[in-house]
């Protein structure tokens, strides 16, 4: 009798690995803290077993009315939260665009005027008593997910002079199993600080930092109401997302 993993496995296809070259470099002087927090021996790729590589499962009941509205979530739909609407939606692949059948997406991000809703947020922009800044969905049949949400604004953070993050929106997405849990950022199509910013720029190759930008998407915006922006994840192969916490893979 076949493991149910070994099936899971020969169902999905064999690995593509991960190209290295594209990721970025742990150590980058341009990003300060990535000095004394990068890695100084060499990484080790660690075999995984039954605990990494199944579950956990989410179920649709789980899940609240709010939870993939940031625009409504936080007052449970008493008030709305101030900004432009934003609709961000996509679709979570395996290397060969296949779906990923519900897997828990979990996204949080800044307010409208680039403040989070975290103890340690020291900028001057004011908190929206409306928004909570998090969200979370499981993907459907097809992989499909979505968000309503605020455009984040962009904000200053202490790394030299002058610089600042550009619009971005946070994800953790789960993929087959823990063992896939990944995170990265979203940036919007036409932002100029995306060229600016040292973390954007830890990443070398255009072409893999291009698919951190979501393209404005009018087919899927709402007249009077919101913009939409589409963002596709892609867990593993060639044209794999960039994550910032696992180069290696799995």
């Amino acid at each position: 009798m076949t493991h149910p993993l070994a099936q899971m496995q020969a169902d999905q296809g064999p690995l593509i690995p991960r190209n290295r070259e594209i990721h970025p470099d742990p150590y980058d002087p341009g990003y300060k803290t990535s000095v004394a927090r990068s890695p100084n021996q060499p990484l080790l790729s660690m075999e995984s077993g039954l605990s990494e590589e199944t579950g956990p499962t989410f179920g649709h009941s789980a899940f609240g009315q709010y939870d993939n509205n940031l625009i409504l979530n936080w007052n449970r739909g008493a008030a709305p939260a101030i900004g432009e609407r934003i609709m961000m939606h996509g679709r979570v692949l395996d290397e060969n665009a296949r779906p990923v059948r519900n897997t828990l997406v979990e996204i949080w991000q800044a307010n409208a005027g680039g403040r989070y809703r975290h103890k340690k947020d020291g900028y001057l922009a004011p908190l929206d008593p409306n928004f909570g800044g998090c969200g979370r969905t499981l993907t459907d049949e097809n992989g499909y997910y979505q968000f309503l949400t605020i455009r984040p604004g962009a904000y200053p953070w202490p790394n030299r002079g002058n610089d600042w993050r550009p619009m971005h929106i946070h994800v953790s997405v789960f993929g087959h199993s823990f063992g896939q849990r990944l995170i990265t950022q979203m940036y919007f199509e036409g932002d100029p600080l995306i060229n600016l910013c040292p973390i954007a720029k830890t990443v070398k190759d255009r072409a893999s930092l291009d698919r951190l930008v979501a393209p404005l998407d009018m087919a899927h915006s709402r007249p009077l109401d919101y913009l939409a922006y589409k963002f596709d994840i892609v867990l593993r192969g060639r044209r794999q997302t960039m994550f910032e916490n696992r180069i290696e893979g799995m």
